[in-house]
């Protein structure tokens, strides 16, 4: 009966079409709302991090190489290695990188005196590395000499002070 109405009656159908209209487009609009536009500042931040090399860059530079060269490194510059252990998941892990490490005081402590490497210890060499150095748990910050020995071990976030007072003793003079 209805489809027989609609038949008989086309201006009916046009406003059925007109009020799905109207449906769709509140629809587009709501859905709209949620997309979100990438934060240029955080993006750029992003790239800085991920570029070793940059001059003046903001936070702990951490260099992208292995731990193989991580070591040679050490044992060439008379430095120790800072190795940052994380995880993806980790909120407090998240927390170190976004602030403590963010922070001048502790990236020009870290930058100067030691190799800083990060990793993945669910990924890649990283995997091996969290065996190889017992890791249960994240973040864990480690300091090892040239020859892979861990001299001090850091577990759970620290503030920028923090992680200032626990390392400076290891700064090599």
């Amino acid at each position: 009966m209805i489809l027989l109405n609609l038949y008989l009656c086309p201006h009916k159908i046009k406003e059925m079409m007109r009020t799905f209209g109207y449906i769709f487009a509140t629809a587009a609009l709501i859905g709209l709302a949620f997309v979100t536009v990438p934060n240029i500042s955080s993006t750029n931040r992003t790239n800085k991090e991920n570029d070793t090399h940059l001059q003046g860059a903001h936070g702990v530079q951490f260099q992208k190489i292995t731990f193989a060269q991580a070591l040679q490194k050490s044992k060439t510059e008379n430095k120790l290695i800072f190795m940052n252990v994380y995880a993806v998941w980790c909120g407090p892990c998240k927390l170190l990188k976004d602030r403590t490490f963010q922070s001048d005081k502790v990236a020009n402590l870290l930058n100067s005196n030691f190799i800083n490497i990060d990793v993945d210890a669910e990924k890649g060499e990283g995997i091996e590395l969290a065996q190889r150095y017992n890791v249960e748990a994240h973040p864990l910050m480690l300091l090892i000499n040239s020859e892979g020995k861990v001299v001090k071990s850091i577990l759970g976030y620290r503030k920028d002070n923090q992680l200032v007072d626990e390392v400076k003793d290891f700064v090599r003079k």
